[in-house]
């Protein structure tokens, strides 16, 4: 996904706000999941929703206004019942460096009581197919 810091996007330090690398992470994931096929109102319909349970972020060299980023997103963990991981890079164009990892722990809810439930049938053939293979770090 392209993105491109506005100037209501920079903070006091003069580089983009942690909170514009979150709330890009937000869109990209859901993005993701509509291109996989799942949307909002399908959560709604079946009252289940990947909700956040832990979000960790690597922020790891400042941009500023102006400069074109490209931000990845891909899930690498589910266990078929409640829980999926999902991962986030976000890279400069200009030097290809990246200037954000970031990771999100999900857990299946039932989004009527907010509790843990199992993943639809909907979810699973849907997303499971969709897991990178992520290698173990040497």
């Amino acid at each position: 996904m392209p993105v491109t810091p506005q100037a209501g996007d920079i903070d006091g330090l003069d580089h983009t706000n942690n909170a514009v690398y979150i709330r890009w992470c937000e869109q990209a994931g859901w993005a993701h999941s509509e291109q996989l096929g799942l949307t909002l109102d399908d959560y709604r319909r079946l009252d289940r929703a990947m909700a956040i349970r832990r979000g960790a972020y690597d922020y790891l060299l400042p941009t500023s206004a102006g400069e074109s980023l490209r931000l990845a997103t891909w899930l690498v963990a589910g266990d078929g019942k409640l829980a999926m991981e999902r991962r986030f890079q976000l890279v400069r164009d200009s030097d290809g460096a990246t200037v954000l990892r970031g990771r999100w722990e999900l857990v299946c809810i039932e989004i009527s009581s907010g509790r843990p439930r199992r993943m639809p049938a909907e979810f699973l053939d849907t997303y499971m197919p969709a897991l990178a293979q992520v290698q173990p770090a040497a």
